[in-house]
C-alpha cells in the first residue's frame, strides 16, 4: 500500500509541477516567472523544436508514464487480486523507463543553475519548485520501497 501511495503522490506532484509557477527571477527592475511547461516550450524555435519534445518527455511524460504503469501493475498485486491483463509487459516497460525518467536530474540541474543565478538576481521559488523537491524525495522513497523481484514473482503465472 505504501508503494501505491508514493506513486499516486508522485503523480499528483508531477501534474501540479507542470502548471504552477516554478520560479520567479527579478533583476534590475525586471521580473519573469516560468513554469516547467514554459521551460520546455522555451526551445520552440527552428531546429530546437525537437528539444521541446525531449525536454517535456524526460522531465514530465516519462516519469508520469512510469508511475501510471507501476500503479497499473501494483494495485492488483497489493490488494491480493489477480494481476491485470498485460501486467508483465507494463512492468517491463516501467523497469525499462527508469533510466529515462529524469525528473531528479532536472531538479539537480536547476539547483546548480540557481546557485549561479542567485548572485546576479533575486530568485523566488514558486509552488512547482517545492512540488519538484517533494517529487524527488517521493521518487527516492518509491525506488527504495519497490522490490522488482517480488513484483516479478507476484506476476509469475505459475504462482496463480
Amino acid at each position: 500500500m505504501q508503494i501505491i501511495s508514493l506513486a499516486l503522490a508522485s503523480l499528483i506532484m508531477i501534474v501540479g509541477a507542470v502548471f504552477f509557477p516554478f520560479l520567479r527571477i527579478e533583476a534590475a527592475g525586471l521580473s519573469n516567472a516560468a513554469s516547467v511547461l514554459d521551460v520546455a516550450l522555451s526551445f520552440g524555435s527552428g531546429l530546437l523544436s525537437a528539444l521541446i519534445v525531449m525536454t517535456a518527455a524526460f522531465i514530465v511524460f516519462i516519469p508520469a508514464l512510469r508511475l501510471v504503469l507501476l500503479l497499473y501493475v501494483l494495485t492488483p498485486v497489493v490488494f491480493d487480486t489477480p494481476p491485470a491483463a498485460g501486467a508483465r509487459t507494463a512492468f517491463r516497460w516501467a523497469e525499462d523507463l527508469t533510466p529515462w525518467a529524469m525528473a531528479e536530474i532536472f531538479a539537480l540541474g536547476v539547483a546548480v543553475a540557481l546557485i549561479k543565478v542567485g548572485d546576479l538576481a533575486f530568485v523566488n521559488f514558486g509552488p512547482a519548485f517545492w512540488m519538484f523537491a517533494v517529487l524527488v524525495l517521493l521518487l527516492i522513497l518509491l525506488q527504495r520501497s519497490l522490490c522488482s523481484w517480488s513484483v516479478w514473482h507476484a506476476l509469475n503465472p505459475s504462482q496463480s
